[in-house]
């Protein structure tokens, strides 16, 4: 895919200027087209080259509804393991849900990929679509006026470059401890470690959330073909994450044992660990001609892998409103479309994080409603819905 410097810069005028080309930036970019926006009309900006982006190193659960969303724009398949069950506990406890694919009906409940995988297919998408790339190029500053956004560009090369745009959609949140307090912010006091991990008795397409006194630990299945491994994301505090860290492999894999019990046997083998903050981060953000969607409307707890999920349906949703006309008015209906799916999702998350995380003599009692939902049929659906589409 070309990427737009210098020159490539010199178009001012645009309906709609996208500030992040990650998969929900450009996600949005592709279901404009498809909803008739001219190519021309759009502008995607990122700091990061495509081949940085390509390297990154995180792992993304989609959920089925995101697969018929990247479908819709031809970004499926993408490199990607099938979730048939989701098996949810409480460490200590009595009590476990299982959710299946079968009860249903959906060929599987998500998706687990790489981050680099998605950008790369979804970067295909743009560039067949013809759709205007700067990369790697900084907005260094936001104009608006009543007319319109003008935004300030860094290339590296030059200055003083600028376009401008009808709307301004802000698309890369970065991580929690970077960004700026919105209305609702909460620290979890908790760092994902994450790692590819081996295990020797690994269950095919089943994955797990464990709940702890620290926090969530999630093993997302992983088949690279050679090897049927699993995406970690174990959530601990700060302290427990720096001595994790400096654990040698050995010792690392003994507490990981420890922690997540032998439904998969013994855990083999570790990559490298990386270490991220945790936070919610979520509330209003926008103007009468800038919005935001996914990470940049709202960081959550990756407990139930809703992030990018809420952040595609956030896309689909705004398409749809500016290729009707990119006004003030389509923000506006935006918001309000948006806010119960938001508020539900955000609740969700912060809920599951908060109440299993500790040692509170309730836990036993948490641990049966786990029990109480694998039995009742119609709350499992409830969250089943939820983690598939998000509140319709």
């Amino acid at each position: 895919m070309s990427e737009a410097t210098g020159a490539g810069l010199a178009q001012a005028d645009y309906d709609v200027a996208i500030c992040g080309a990650g998969p929900a930036g450009m996600a949005l970019a592709a279901l404009l087209v498809q909803r008739g926006m001219p190519a021309s009309r759009i502008a995607l900006v990122d700091a990061k080259s495509l081949d940085a982006a390509r390297g990154d190193p995180r792992t993304l659960a989609l959920s089925w509804g995101s697969r018929q969303i990247l479908g819709q724009v031809g970004a499926w398949p993408v490199p990607a393991t099938d979730i048939h069950e989701i098996h949810v506990s409480r460490k200590g406890t009595f009590g476990r849900s299982m959710i299946t694919r079968d009860e249903h009906r959906v060929p599987a409940l998500g998706y687990v990929t790489r981050y680099g995988d998605l950008v790369t297919v979804l970067a295909g998408v743009v560039e067949r679509l013809g759709i205007a790339s700067l990369r790697p190029v900084r907005v260094t500053a936001l104009d608006e006026t009543a007319g319109g956004v003008r935004l300030a560009l860094d290339d590296g090369r030059s200055d003083g470059r600028t376009i401008s745009a009808a709307i301004a959609v802000q698309a890369e949140g970065g991580l929690f401890g970077a960004q700026a307090d919105k209305q609702a912010m909460r620290d979890y006091g908790q760092t994902a470690i994450i790692a590819q991990v081996e295990a020797s008795a690994p269950i095919a397409h089943r994955a797990y959330e464990r709940f702890t006194d620290e926090g969530p630990l999630a093993m997302l299945p992983q088949d690279d073909g050679e090897t049927r491994g699993y995406s970690m994301v174990w959530c601990v505090r700060p302290e427990t994450a720096q001595e994790l860290l400096s654990l040698d492999d050995a010792a690392f894999l003994a507490r990981l044992n420890a922690t997540f019990g032998e439904r998969l046997g013994r855990f083999t083998h570790a990559t490298r660990r990386l270490a991220f903050p945790l936070g919610l981060n979520a509330g209003v953000t926008g103007t009468a001609r800038t919005t935001a969607i996914g990470n940049a409307a709202q960081t959550l707890h990756p407990v139930a892998g809703q992030g990018l999920n809420l952040g595609l349906r956030d896309a689909t949703v705004l398409a749809r409103l500016l290729a009707r006309g990119a006004t003030p008015d389509a923000l506006a209906e935006f918001a309000t479309l948006r806010r119960q799916d938001r508020d539900v999702t955000v609740r969700l998350t912060d809920t599951m994080a908060r109440i299993f995380a500790n040692t509170s003599p309730l836990q036993p009692v948490l641990g049966l409603s786990l029990a109480a939902i694998d039995l009742f049929s119609p709350a499992r659906s409830v969250l089943a819905e939820l983690m598939m589409y998000g509140r319709r």
